[in-house]
């Protein structure tokens, strides 16, 4: 039996694609009636159930938690008590908090996935598809638009407010947030957006996954409201689930000679591919080393979560052009 911590819109996608796999799941949400509805939706076509308390779930095979940060006290508990964890958070800093878990996961033999969403999680992904292309990468620059449920709305509006972080040439840079506008291009029906600086984990997760990256950067597409309100609370509640979002990385690198760009993409509601993409990496977290991990690593199965992710209807698009 999997664990799903959070029924919301990532937590109802990832039991969702757990079921149809034929997996049995066990839901916990700090609200009981809907990790109880959550499981009697999915019952009916599996073995679903809800779990009263997180300490329900120890001892489960897997856990993921698909909830707004922090993770680090529930990834924890979970791995001491023998469970491998998927954890689809984006918050920077609660992510370099997991990944000083990794001499504890190694030391029990389990497995902490960090960044198991659309971005980041599917942006590894594609960075380590598109390498397939070149001889040699060295930079890969992020672009993101949309959010999943409310918690995801309320990260992308405090990211903005946040100090972004880049990898230039052998050294950290952290720049403010809302700056560094970039008109990007994604799939269509999404189109073209302004995008900008934001404290994104991409960074820092992908230079993880690939340290021969030179260059890497991560933007967020935001509106002139989104910057100028960014620093405030936010100034109506979040929306229950975000419309059509998207995904873009642009690598660079060389192909014999020959100084080669290319740029792929997903436009797809967020939550979405972050329930795929989670539910996907659970399914294979046997092909992990122990350890934390971030895909795109060679320590991960990332070929066949990329086939998994692929054969859930999630479709990629390669720019095919002129830049």
């Amino acid at each position: 039996m999997i664990g799903v911590v959070g029924a919301g819109v990532v937590g109802s996608r990832v039991a969702d694609q757990l079921v149809s796999a034929g997996e049995a799941v066990m839901i916990f949400d700090d609200d009981p009636y809907r990790a109880r509805r959550l499981a009697a939706l999915h019952s009916r076509n599996g073995d679903a159930r809800a779990a009263d308390s997180l300490d329900d779930l120890h001892g489960l095979s897997s856990v993921v938690i698909a909830v707004g940060a922090p993770h680090i006290e529930m990834v924890s508990r979970l791995l001491e008590a023998g469970s491998h964890v998927v954890s689809c958070g984006d918050d920077l800093h609660d992510a370099e908090q997991l990944l000083e878990l990794d001499a504890r996961a190694q030391e029990l033999g389990r497995t902490v996935v960090v960044g198991a969403a659309a971005s980041p999680g599917l942006t590894g992904l594609l960075v380590w598809h598109l390498r397939e292309r070149f001889d040699d990468i060295d930079e890969a620059h992020v672009a993101m638009h949309g959010t999943g449920g409310p918690d995801c709305a309320r990260q992308h509006h405090r990211a903005l407010s946040g100090q972004s972080m880049g990898w230039h040439d052998g050294e950290w840079l952290r720049r403010p947030g809302g700056s560094g506008r970039e008109l990007c291009w994604f799939p269509e029906p999404v189109g073209s957006y302004d995008c900008y600086r934001s404290e994104m984990v991409d960074p820092l997760l992908l230079r993880l996954a690939m340290p021969n990256l030179q260059r890497v950067t991560a933007r967020s597409s935001a509106t002139r409201r989104d910057r100028f309100t960014s620093r405030l609370p936010m100034l109506t509640p979040p929306h229950a689930e975000g419309g059509m979002g998207a995904v873009r990385v642009e690598v660079r690198g060389f192909k014999g000679r020959a100084r080669v760009v290319e740029v792929a993409g997903v436009a797809e509601r967020v939550g979405q591919i972050a329930g795929v993409v989670a539910a996907a990496i659970t399914l294979q977290i046997a092909g992990f080393e122990p350890g934390c991990q971030v895909l795109g690593s060679d320590h991960c199965p990332n070929n066949e979560i990329y086939q998994a992710v692929i054969g859930a209807g999630i479709r990629v698009h390669r720019f095919v052009g002129s830049l």
